[in-house]
């Protein structure tokens, strides 16, 4: 008994350890970090390596944008450099930016963007914020910016979604008693200039 309890502790924390190395360093030999995999309206979506991989942060005439090449970076870079927009509060992950306290169609202070909850009486639009809650593998939480719209999907661009995840994916919406839905029980809701 005491003998199986060991081993299993053993392949457990060999998981662990496993895991972490897998986090912060690059297992894709396809990139490497810093890379630029994709564009959004000329701002360019860098790949990451692990999701948990920090480069180092990036400041733009005293303004955080983030830290490299983090989802947060990525949003806040093409807000900055694409809209013009610099959020008042330019600290916090990714779950932070969705604030639960606002009411759909009202300002997000923090942001300074217009916040619609999930599902909303507005239509996402390209270059919405979509938020993405924290899970247990994920405490950070996402963001990723809408890059189009067809008939009941949206499709997402996003920086460091894993490793091995593509730079856009498409995620079901719907309209449903008069409000729109994007189908996934993660989606907090989406921030507008």
């Amino acid at each position: 008994m005491k003998k199986s309890i060991g081993i299993i502790l053993v392949l457990v924390l060999a998981g662990l350890i496993i895991y972490k190395l897998s986090s912060k360093i690059n297992i894709n030999p396809k990139y490497k970090v810093g890379q630029v995999i994709d564009r959004l309206d000329n701002v360019a979506v860098y790949y990451n390596g692990g999701v948990r991989h920090v480069a180092s942060r990036h400041v733009v005439d005293g303004y955080n944008v983030g830290l490299k090449y983090q989802c947060v970076e990525f949003v806040k870079r093409y807000y900055l450099e694409h809209l013009n927009h610099k959020m008042p509060d330019s600290y916090g992950h990714a779950k932070h930016f969705y604030d639960p306290k606002v009411l759909d169609g009202a300002l997000n202070k923090a942001r300074g963007l217009t916040q619609f909850s999930n599902p909303s009486n507005s239509k996402p639009k390209r270059s919405d914020l979509i938020i993405i809650a924290a899970t247990s593998r994920n405490a950070f939480g996402h963001v990723a910016i809408i890059s189009e719209l067809k008939e009941g999907k949206i499709e997402l661009i996003q920086q460091n979604g894993g490793a091995f995840a593509p730079s856009r994916i498409w995620l079901g919406l719907r309209q449903k008693d008069g409000k729109w839905e994007v189908e996934s029980d993660r989606v907090l809701g989406w921030l507008r200039k």
